[in-house]
Formats: C-alpha cells, structure tokens, sequence
C-alpha cells in the first residue's frame, strides 16, 4: 500500500527551500530519485511528499528543520544572490548547494556570537570601525595603517619561520581586532572564501582545502571587503573579475591591491627584486621561492606583484602561473576530525564557549549546539582545543 502524502505542507516553502540552495527541480528529482514533475507538482500544491520523503528532504537535501515546511509563511532570510554582488550573476547562479549552506552557517555563527558574547563584540579596538578604506586614498598608506592596527611589521612577518606560522599569526591579529576568522573545507573547489559584514560580529570563512599561502591572501582579501565596509566572495582564478561590471571589477581589483600591499609591501618589494636578474623573466625557481618565503605568500602572490608592477609580461606570468598551480598540492596531517574542527572555528569563539561551560554558564548541549558539534564529541574535542590554538 503506497504511502500517504502529508497533508499541510507549504508549497510555497518547499520551493523557497529548494531555491536557497541553489538546486535545480531535476537535481532535486535525481536525489529522490523522483520525476522532476513530480518535484513541480510538490511546488506548485497539487500535490504533496509523503513523510519519508518530507523528511528527506528537510535533513538530507535542503538542511533545514522539518517544521519549517508547515509554516503558514516563507521565513525572512538573507539570500546569497541578495549579498554577494561582487560576482557575475552566472556565478551566482551556480553556486552550489555546499556553498549556500555554509554561508547560512556563516549567518548562524553570527547569532551564536551574539548571544554568547551578549550582544558585545569583546575585542578592545574594532578595525572595521577604525579603518575605513577608500578608492581614492594611496593603497599603500592604507595597507600601512591596516598593518599598524593588526600589530604586525614587515621584520616580525619575515621572522616567522613557515606557512603555518604566518597563517597562524595573521588570523590570530584580526581575531584580535574583533573580527572572527572561521575556516571550512569546500566541496566548491574554486570558491577561496567569504565575508559578511556586521555592525558588531564581522566574519571571515576562508578555504581550508588549499595551500597556506593561499589562505593568507584569501584572509586578506575579504579582510579588504569588511574595511570597504561590504560583504564579499571571491574565487582563486582571478580572471572572473574580468565578467563583472566596471563598479565591481574596481571593487575586487581593489581588494586584490590592498591584500597584496599589506603581505608585501612596496618599498621592501622594490629593494628585493633588485637582487634579481634585470630581465626578472630569467630568475631561477629558486629565487622566485625566496621572495615568497620571505613574506610568507606564494610564488603565485609575487608573480603577481611582479605583473602588476611592469617587471614581468602577462605571457610570462600566465605560463609560470599555470605551472605552478598545477604543482599546489594541500598539506596537512588530515584524517583527525577534532584537530579540523578546532582548525574551522574561530579559536576566540571556541575559547569563550569552553570557558563558559567550565564556569557552568551554558550547559553541555549549549556549548556543543554553539560550536556545531555532537554532545558526545564535546569532550574530545574540548581536550584537543586546549593543547594548541588553531591555524
């Protein structure tokens, strides 16, 4: 006897559910294994999911409580085509779903921030409000007083002694200048992070699926956006800058500028690339890794600067870029879900949480809803976040 459709759901949400995370009625149909006219008919109310398939759809396909889909109307919430328009409305309209639920997460980060700090972001200086960049200013001035707020001068960034390191102490500086660094692994490879801005909880979700150096000019990056007061996505091919209207390519190309102004400045640039051949096309692998490992980017970042500053042709960087791209292989010891974990979350948030649940003011289940975990993992990974910070 087949099963009885469910009666009372909300056509209207079913949709909206679909739509936020950016899936198609056949992909949808293809998950259920379903006919996409038989999504359609859920949608357009003549005709309704059985439980089973109710429920599949609310925990499995579109991550969303099974209430949600009786409500009597849509539930406001922010949408990402709404927020990011710094990338070509083609792009919006293939973010996938893995993307779209982890700006939501993103979005629940925020709350969980309010309500566990009260309402209070608790850093003492808040950059945000303390530096606001503009297009017309000089982009090394500001990249300089983006520097001095964050703490960090070029000797101590050349002191750092590797990758990890550097990432390491850049996140740990904006964390302390109030805004919160959280990190995730992406199904959508080519998405290198995102911000949303706040009026007191600013975040930034970075890539975890790539190199450090990578991640550090993706922190840098939308830590760019948060200052021009705006949110932001940007991707690790730069080339999408070239589908956007003029207003936004001037946006990212800004962005791009202050980002590698702050992880390599200028004046010590010139000074180096001096110690090059004077057709810097023919220096050796080896020195290029030199000049990257003293700022602690990548070979690709000062390739870059190099374009940008006239010293290399666009073939050259292209060729190089595309080799050396090929070459990026992620590092990491891998395959230890509690050292990931404390990676992802913010170490500022993490450690607010955990001291509360030590002082008995939330719960278990209140510490582990907040941090995104299990109450059974709280423990272990309770123990792990205390025997390092994270990078």
């Amino acid at each position: 006897m087949p099963s009885k459709s469910v009666t009372g759901v909300n056509p209207q949400i079913l949709r909206w559910a679909r739509t936020t995370v950016n899936m198609t009625l056949s992909q949808v149909a293809t998950t259920l294994k379903r006919k996409s006219e038989e999504i359609e008919a859920w949608e357009n109310g003549t005709s309704a999911p059985t439980y089973s398939q109710l429920e599949k759809l609310a925990y499995e396909v579109y991550k969303r409580p099974l209430a949600t889909f009786f409500l009597p109307v849509v539930p406001e919430e922010k949408l990402p085509k709404s927020e990011f328009r710094t990338l070509p409305l083609a792009d919006m309209e293939t973010l996938e779903k893995d993307t779209c639920l982890k700006i939501r997460k993103a979005h629940a980060y925020q709350l969980s921030l309010f309500d566990i700090f009260s309402g209070k972001n608790p850093a003492n200086q808040k950059i945000w409000k303390e530096v606001l960049l503009s297009f017309s200013d000089h982009v090394a001035t500001q990249a300089q007083l983006v520097r001095e707020k964050l703490g960090i001068t070029l000797q101590k960034q050349i002191d750092w002694k590797s990758d990890e390191q550097a990432l390491k102490a850049w996140r740990q500086a904006i964390e302390e200048c109030g805004i919160f660094v959280f990190k995730d692994t992406f199904k959508q490879k080519d998405i290198s992070g995102f911000c949303l801005i706040d009026e007191n909880f600013p975040i930034i979700l970075i890539n975890n699926s790539t190199t450090k150096t990578r991640q550090i000019f993706s922190l840098m990056h939308e830590l760019a956006h948060l200052l021009l007061d705006m949110n932001g996505i940007s991707k690790f091919d730069s080339s999408y800058i070239n589908q956007l209207s003029s207003i936004h390519q001037k946006i990212e190309q800004f962005c791009n500028a202050i980002a590698a102004e702050i992880l390599i400045p200028e004046q010590d640039f010139r000074e180096q690339v001096k110690r090059l051949p004077s057709n810097v096309e023919q220096a050796t692998e080896e020195q290029f890794a030199t000049l990257a490992k003293r700022y602690g980017v990548s070979r690709e970042a000062v390739l870059r600067r190099l374009l940008d500053k006239g010293y290399v042709s666009r073939s050259f960087y292209n060729e190089k870029s595309r080799i050396w791209t090929a070459q990026l292989k992620k590092t990491g010891s891998g395959g230890d879900w509690y050292r990931s974990q404390k990676t992802y979350i913010s170490e500022r948030f993490a450690g607010e949480v955990i001291g509360r649940h030590y002082r008995q003011q939330i719960s278990l289940e209140q510490a582990a809803e907040l941090l995104g975990l299990k109450p059974k993992n709280y423990a272990k990974f309770e123990e792990t976040f205390l025997q390092g910070a994270s990078v």
